[in-house]
């Protein structure tokens, strides 16, 4: 079970919502709307995926990495190693 279950739906929610965003800046390309404007909007869909990635990776932390290191051992080691990498990811992009 992913350690987002309880919160799918909310996640769901968000997703959908950042997807009218970007569908938002297609239409304000097609639109030839000024430069500036779509580089606003392509901040704030920025924001709101780089706020997503965090509650995610905060509750990946609280579930699957609590739970692997309370296991201990070669698994407890590997979801730590996993976290850190996308923790890596996060703060490159």
């Amino acid at each position: 079970m992913a350690g987002y279950s309880d919160t799918r739906q909310d996640h769901l929610r968000r997703l959908r919502r950042i997807e009218g965003q970007l569908r938002g800046l297609q239409r304000m390309v097609e639109e030839d709307r000024y430069c500036i404007d779509i580089l606003t909007q392509v901040s704030a869909a920025d924001r709101a995926l780089r706020s997503f990635s965090l509650a995610l990776l905060e509750e990946h932390m609280a579930h699957c990495v609590a739970d692997a290191t309370a296991k201990g051992g070669a698994e407890a080691a590997a979801k730590i190693k996993e976290a850190s990498d996308a923790i890596a990811r996060l703060v490159r992009s």
